[in-house]
């Protein structure tokens, strides 16, 4: 990545066009979008950290699974209603458009982040397996899941996912499994990297920009937003290098924020004291995951094996067993398994989650916690449970696990968004919210998963919303150009095959191999 060394003064902080808190995969996604929008404008991202996609962004730090509503069961509780997974289905092909045409203009290089690997679901027992096979008789309705495969057949399921089978006794219990052969596996920290190349000009671009126009800097925590006329002023401190002196301030005047900060979204979108986020709350969930890296184990798994949640677990509980290609090396996890902090930030402060709190969300927060006592007994009981509990949850989907081959690793903090309801009070959110001032001047995201792998359509959203002059006079020719479905109101096949056809191009990608079946 090509970031600029932190300055020396706060002079060449002046001011910029738009200002990024944040360096994940949000900011970046926007970034890349403006630069190419507007070359002539200033971007200015900051990251609190020493370096980009360093929190949920990082590879290590979330499922990687690139979200197309083909295995997450959680995201369709009721078998006989497919709307949400085919609405994120829908944006997870915008996302591959988007990253498709800048491969196509040479700004980045799809080797390095997206890779096939089929999505595939397990469960165990007949309610759950009467249960899949009513959701793939649903989804199969829709060109977007049509060519998604069902068995009961144990060796088919051992040929789409080997590890699954092994040393398991046939007919022990009931067992069914789906398949999407379009699925893929991304690395979101080498994704958004790429992305933010585009914004500095160093991603190959021919495009006519002032090289010292954009920048990226890194260690600036952001502390302070005020407004400033039709602006705002950013504040914070700027941490010391090798070659640096103390901590200083800095500060920058801004057209527009995008508050792209994961946890401490919300908290800086209080101190900007905008009415928008009056009553919104976040809840710090955390996890960790075991990861084997073993050849002779990952080489034989080529899948993503989504199951079915335990009852009262968090939206991002699904247990997988998950194929991932980071850094060039293949790997497995499997998890997630709760744990607790106040942090609302990996790599934050235990007194994250008390600085959210305001008299206006106190309420929305005890109504949402006793709405979801499920989720609170569940949390204890994973935190509860011992090594032995954890990686008998392996052994679930993995019979032959052996346990000396699995590390237990920590994974990112997320922020779980609850928000104000007038019947309710207060409403535990699935997903992320888009939060915009009336001026579009300032906007942020809250929320967790999906974001990630929905993060073009919802940045499409913040342009449509925080510039709608600029967006109709000019910017909706460029990006519909980019995303020709941009505005597609339905999915039929031949969209779909259009689509994935011409994505698969531009990204490399191909059929999931069904080599490893042969070495079971």
């Amino acid at each position: 990545m090509t970031t600029r060394p932190r300055s020396d003064s706060t002079a060449d902080l002046a001011a910029a066009d738009v200002v990024l808190i944040g360096g994940g995969i949000m900011s970046a996604t926007l970034g890349s979008m403006l630069a190419v929008l507007e070359p002539t404008w200033r971007i200015v991202m900051l990251e609190k950290a020493s370096d980009i996609a360093a929190e949920s962004s990082d590879p290590w730090n979330n499922a990687g699974t690139g979200h197309s509503g083909f295995c997450e069961l959680n995201y369709m509780p009721d078998p006989q209603d497919g709307t949400r997974p085919a609405a994120i289905a829908e944006q997870f092909q915008l996302s591959r458009q988007w990253w498709s045409s800048l491969a196509e203009a040479g700004l980045i290089d799809p080797r390095d982040f997206i890779h096939s690997a089929a999505h595939v679901n397990l469960v165990f027992g007949r309610r759950d397996v009467d249960y899949l096979r009513t959701r793939v008789a649903t989804l199969r309705t829709d060109p977007l899941f049509a060519d998604m495969e069902y068995t009961e057949d144990p060796a088919v399921i051992a040929d789409w996912a080997p590890l699954t089978m092994d040393g398991r006794g046939v007919g022990d219990e009931p067992m069914a499994a789906a398949r999407s052969p379009r699925g893929t596996d991304i690395d979101f920290g080498a994704l958004t990297t790429a992305l933010t190349t585009v914004i500095t000009g160093a991603g190959g671009t021919e495009r006519d920009r002032d090289d010292a126009a954009s920048e990226v800097l890194t260690g600036h925590e952001v502390t302070g937003l005020r407004r400033d006329g039709d602006g705002w002023v950013v504040t914070g401190t700027a941490r010391p290098t090798d070659s640096d002196g103390g901590s200083r301030r800095f500060s920058l005047r801004a057209g527009t924020v995008f508050v792209g900060a994961g946890g401490y979204a919300l908290r800086l979108l209080q101190k900007a004291r905008i009415p928008e986020v009056r009553g919104y709350a976040v809840l710090p969930v955390g996890a960790a995951f075991y990861r084997c890296s073993t050849p002779a184990v990952v080489r034989r798994h080529d899948a993503k094996v989504y199951g079915q949640a335990e009852v009262g677990a968090p939206p991002m509980s699904v247990p997988h067993l998950d194929k991932r290609i980071i850094d060039g090396e293949e790997h497995l996890l499997f998890g997630p398994f709760a744990t607790f902090s106040t942090k609302l930030l990996k790599n934050g402060r235990l007194s994250d989650f008390f600085t959210t709190l305001r008299p206006d969300n106190l309420p929305v927060i005890a109504a949402a916690g006793l709405q979801n006592l499920g989720l609170v007994r569940y949390l204890i009981g994973q935190l509860a449970a011992s090594p032995a509990r954890k990686f008998a949850q392996v052994r679930r989907y993995y019979p032959r696990a052996r346990q000396n081959e699995w590390e237990l690793v920590p994974a990112g903090q997320r922020a779980q968004l609850v928000t104000p309801d007038p019947q309710r009070i207060g409403v535990l959110q699935q997903g992320t919210e888009l939060v915009v001032t009336a001026d579009g001047s300032i906007a942020g995201l809250l929320g967790a998963s999906p974001g990630a792998s929905t993060a073009v359509p919802i940045m499409v959203d913040l342009l449509r919303r925080a510039f709608p002059a600029a967006w109709h006079r000019r910017w909706k020719a460029t990006m519909g150009r980019a995303i020709p479905d941009l505005d597609r109101d339905s999915w039929d096949a031949e969209a779909v095959a259009s689509s994935t056809a011409a994505t698969n191009r531009a990204l490399g990608l191909g059929s999931p191999s069904r080599a490893v079946g042969s070495e079971r």
